[in-house]
């Protein structure tokens, strides 16, 4: 090709890169850097929860069980994990309590540990990330859509944020 066709080509297309908005122009330049893989952070146990830090939350309109969260345990890792412990109470007053993780990015969750009646903590054998799933009347379904996670995102940005949702009812219901 000639000097001065290649010098028009070179013209032409720099003048149209020049109509592009600066947000398309880097998104020309996005697509050649890998992302960095995810990596979750070191997780430490909290504290067994008490009594006075518990929070409970609206899990869908026909469950008879309690749900609650105890607002000393929730964290927000820089891995963008929501960590929290759960205490879930049956209408015979059985009482389970688990820590726990919420990926909101992924729609997943994961048991770290559960608590034993000697307020010690044991480790979940199965402690792998899982999708998110069930109905309106699960627990990890009402914390994602209800409190922590808007499609795709982290709702809650803090564990105050997490506490503010939980203690108002959910991201519909906040002031």
């Amino acid at each position: 090709m000639p000097t001065t066709r290649r010098f028009a080509l070179f013209f032409a297309v720099s003048a149209g890169l020049l109509w592009l908005s600066p947000w398309a122009l880097a998104a020309l330049f996005d697509n050649e850097f890998d992302e960095k893989p995810w990596e979750e952070i070191e997780v430490q146990l909290p504290a067994f929860p008490e009594a006075e830090n518990l929070i409970p939350f609206q899990v869908g309109a026909i469950s008879d069980m309690r749900f609650l969260i105890d607002e000393k345990s929730i964290s927000v890792g820089s891995d963008a994990v929501i960590r929290y412990t759960l205490v879930a109470i049956s209408p015979q007053g059985a009482r389970n309590v688990s820590f726990e993780g919420m990926r909101c990015d992924t729609v997943e969750r994961r048991v770290y540990a559960f608590g034993q009646a000697d307020g010690t903590w044991s480790k979940a054998r199965s402690n792998k990330w899982a999708r998110i799933r069930g109905s309106s009347n699960s627990y990890p379904v009402a914390l994602f859509a209800d409190y922590f996670c808007t499609i795709g995102q982290r709702t809650v940005m803090t564990p105050e944020d997490a506490v503010r949702v939980l203690r108002y009812g959910g991201r519909g219901a906040e002031p």
